[in-house]
């Protein structure tokens, strides 16, 4: 085995410091928040701009409940009629007069 000396230790820790000031930069640029050891954000950015980003999805997101249930109603109301035995039998009727005409012209 090779034995550790005091200068690999020392490019060991200097390589260490360097890859983590070099993490630390790339997170600030791109906009990330700093974190601890345990993964939590040491100063999390608390903006205007993002809490108005927050409460502008917040209403999209109500507007999308409100049309997304308003769909189910109307979904529920075409099933509904679907399955309606009046329309079965409108069906079948309408089926047998397009094969009677379909007979005649043949």
């Amino acid at each position: 085995m090779f034995p550790i000396t005091e200068t690999a230790i020392i490019v060991g820790v200097a390589i260490m410091t360097g890859g983590w000031i070099i993490n630390s930069y790339m997170r600030m640029k791109m906009g990330y928040p700093l974190e601890n050891s345990w993964g939590k954000a040491i100063y999390p950015k608390h903006d205007g701009e993002a809490v108005e980003r927050v409460k502008l999805l917040s209403q999209e997101n109500a507007q999308l409940r409100a049309e997304l249930g308003s769909m189910k109603d109307r979904l529920a109301n075409v099933e509904r009629i679907v399955t309606d035995s009046g329309y079965h039998l409108t069906h079948e009727i309408d089926r047998l007069r397009e094969s009677k005409t379909d007979k005649d012209v043949n």
